[in-house]
């Protein structure tokens, strides 16, 4: 299952997604390595056009499918990020789209999809009935679904994040990333376990969106309940494919708490100049609490910046 994937797969989307698809700085912190004691630098995704990495698998996925099979049009389900990479890779590749998201998702986003012109389904509780709902559309109508997650060409395409990371440090000793589904994760282990494989892989979730961490531990994908979070981008549960990707690519796994991850998002706005999403901004938060005891060099993921303007001033102006 996880070994499946080739480098060579990667580095295909990479030049299939440059024309397309921002490469992000890596940017070195300097507040935060001396706050840690180590060398640490932020993968900015939170720079990519759509606001986050998910453009980068959505491309191409959307952009490797048979011409007849992707002009009858794609459907995806999203906590919101994905939604949005699907439809600006739809708008560019001319496809129709239509993304179900749940009713809690962050209005920016829902406003970004419908903004690149993908129609919006939000009547669904949670992301796994949004997910269920996207998949029984799509196959009632012969149209490709295009799974936030999994797939070779869309984890490929996330895939790149990690490419781009060992070309700008070559010499990095450490990556760490947000773990949700697993997609990023996927993608980020595929290449660096093959092409990089001293390089430790870190993973950081929070405590209401643990079905990595609860799945490792019970040797089976676990159900978690749907509650509020921050970190949106990270709910919902994961599936055997999921789990392998996490046994395979992971070094470690640490679990913050949403004030952390609160914290993390006002350090990173006030110390860095970020605007950062609770699922970005759960790698910072697990160095910041000293769950993860970062190598020099160590890459930090920030992967999005989609949160609503009013929450973010709520958190900012909380203070420390």
């Amino acid at each position: 299952m996880f070994s499946d994937l080739n480098p060579e797969d990667i580095h295909a989307a990479a030049q299939r997604i440059a024309k397309e698809c921002v490469r992000t700085p890596l940017t070195r912190s300097d507040a935060l390595s001396d706050a840690v004691g180590a060398d640490v630098h932020l993968k900015l995704e939170c720079e990519q056009i759509t606001g986050s990495f998910k453009l980068r698998g959505a491309y191409n996925a959307i952009a490797s499918l048979p011409p007849d099979v992707r002009a009858r049009g794609v459907v995806a389900s999203s906590a919101g990020n994905h939604g949005l990479g699907v439809a600006y890779a739809a708008l560019k590749l001319g496809v129709q789209a239509r993304v179900f998201v749940p009713e809690s998702a962050p209005e920016v986003k829902r406003k970004g999809i419908t903004g690149y012109g993908a129609a919006i389904d939000a009547q669904s509780a949670d992301y796994d009935e949004a997910m269920a709902r996207a998949k029984k559309y799509a196959s009632e109508r012969a149209l490709t679904y295009i799974n936030p997650c999994l797939g070779d060409t869309l984890i490929a395409g996330q895939g790149t994040v990690a490419l781009e990371i060992l070309e700008d440090m070559p010499n990095v000793s450490m990556v760490v990333t947000p773990v949700g589904g697993a997609g990023l994760l996927a993608g980020i282990g595929s290449l660096l376990r093959r092409e990089a494989p001293d390089v430790r892989i870190a993973g950081a979730q929070s405590v209401n969106t643990a079905a990595m961490s609860k799945s490792l531990r019970a040797g089976e994908p676990t159900h978690i309940e749907s509650v509020p979070t921050l970190a949106d981008g990270l709910a919902g549960d994961i599936d055997d494919f999921a789990l392998d990707i996490g046994r395979h690519a992971l070094d470690e796994l640490v679990v913050v708490t949403e004030e952390e991850i609160a914290r993390a998002i006002a350090w990173l706005y006030r110390e860095e100049g970020l605007t950062v999403e609770g699922a970005g901004a759960v790698g910072v938060a697990a160095l910041l609490t000293k769950r993860i005891e970062p190598k020099s060099p160590c890459a930090v993921v920030i992967s999005g910046k989609n949160i609503d303007a009013a929450r973010l001033e709520q958190i900012v102006d909380r203070g420390p």
